[in-house]
């Protein structure tokens, strides 16, 4: 590595991270902390206990994110923010999320190793509920503080026991003081996983993320008629499944149509009354699509629902579609992307630019703040599983990249 002489500890970062990972473990390798449940408090709680054991401030806002602070040499200055979130999918894995909160806590115990007080102050960041898989509504904490979301909304939101998000912030004790929005800063970093194959394909070390996909997402509901499978011939069938079937496959279709750059998925599907022997007679599933270019999925936008309506009433059922959010691409900062840029060419790490194919709490901050994300490798480019891995070396590596962005952008001419 190149670069200056101050260096990170790997093997503290990593065995961070497997100790963190040790909260939540699964049989399988991987970890299980859903948000604003008593493990996702025992992983706050530990985080906090390593910050406050450095001298950082720890405060809490009114969903839940957690800010730690270290002090810089002028009062003045605004504050450097980085970091990631530590909650999981139901059987999720070690880094995703982890690595970025993990690495910025190592960024913090190198610069009291090495004595060094930034200009700027510093603050480490754990985001409330990113994945969005307890409640099912993903980068809720960082949506709620760059004002996407309102918190009333936020806070009525329930879980499949009926729990709303304001109690299950109350009973872990993490409905904070502090209010859920922007105050404030300089800038922001986060490192994370890439969770896709093309870093480790093609041998690059660090992805330098120069912003993310433009979205859009649907709840899509057929209505066509259940009947008995055995007594109802074809002229009379109002097959709300065979309808679903070809919405999909038109899905699949536009998708492919953009190329390396298309995504498009229907992950969601349910089947009612998903009776072996009955002609199905409602279809519940979802819909999305993402894109670098933002005209491409205003285009989707407009021309998918009526494309898809057609070929539901061509079997005689019905469709309703719900869009939920659609947003735009999301460029990040030029400085900051530059910055990431120009440590990953210092340290010699081979890296290449890329676009962030799915959603993070730097979506929604870079809103209110310069922004730049870095990525890392994993194997087989395999996420939101139990046995997505990444190397020891590929963290630290990340790690490193992060520690001097952050100090230049904390160091840089006021």
């Amino acid at each position: 590595m190149g670069g200056t002489n101050q260096r990170i500890d790997g093997k503290r970062l990593w065995d961070s991270l497997m100790a963190m990972a040790e909260i939540g473990a699964t049989p399988k390798g991987g970890v299980k902390r859903l948000t604003l449940t008593e493990v996702d408090k025992a992983g706050r709680e530990r985080f906090t206990q390593w910050c406050e054991a450095l001298g950082l401030t720890v405060r809490v806002d009114a969903i839940g994110n957690m800010f730690a602070r270290r002090e810089g040499r002028d009062p003045k200055r605004l504050p450097v923010l980085f970091g990631s979130h530590l909650d999981s999918q139901p059987s999720g894995g070690k880094f995703d999320g982890a690595l970025g909160v993990i690495a910025g806590l190592e960024v913090m115990r190198t610069l009291n190793d090495l004595n060094i007080t930034t200009e700027a102050p510093l603050e480490l960041v754990n985001w409330t509920d990113e994945e969005g898989s307890r409640f099912g509504h993903s980068l809720m904490g960082s949506g709620a503080w760059a004002g996407v979301y309102p918190l009333p909304k936020v806070y009525g939101l329930q879980d499949v026991d009926g729990v709303t998000v304001e109690q299950a912030l109350t009973a872990i004790g993490y409905k904070g003081e502090h209010k859920a929005e922007p105050f404030p800063a300089d800038a922001y970093f986060e490192l994370h996983i890439e969770q896709g194959p093309i870093l480790e394909k093609e041998g690059k070390t660090i992805g330098v993320v120069t912003g993310a996909q433009a979205q859009v997402w649907w709840d899509a509901r057929i209505v066509g008629q259940d009947s008995h499978a055995g007594t109802t011939p074809p002229y009379a069938r109002k097959d709300a499944l065979v309808a679903a079937a070809k919405v999909i496959e038109l899905v699949d279709r536009r998708m492919r149509e953009r190329g390396d750059d298309g995504r498009g998925t229907v992950g969601y599907v349910k089947v009612v009354p998903n009776s072996r022997n009955v002609v199905p007679g409602e279809v519940l599933f979802s819909v999305e699509f993402r894109h670098p270019d933002t005209a491409q999925i205003e285009h989707l936008a407009a021309s998918f629902p009526p494309e898809a309506m057609a070929l539901v009433e061509g079997t005689g059922c019905r469709l309703e579609l719900t869009e939920l959010f659609r947003f735009p691409a999301q460029p990040f900062d030029a400085e900051c992307v530059a910055l990431v840029q120009q440590a990953a060419d210092r340290l010699g790490f081979a890296s290449r630019r890329i676009i962030s194919g799915a959603g993070h709490d730097a979506v929604y901050v870079a809103r209110k703040l310069p922004t730049a994300m870095i990525f890392t490798p994993c194997k087989d480019g395999l996420s939101h599983n139990e046995a997505e891995s990444i190397l020891p070396e590929e963290a630290e590596a990340g790690c490193q990249v992060l520690f001097e962005a952050v100090v230049a952008r904390a160091n840089r001419s006021a």
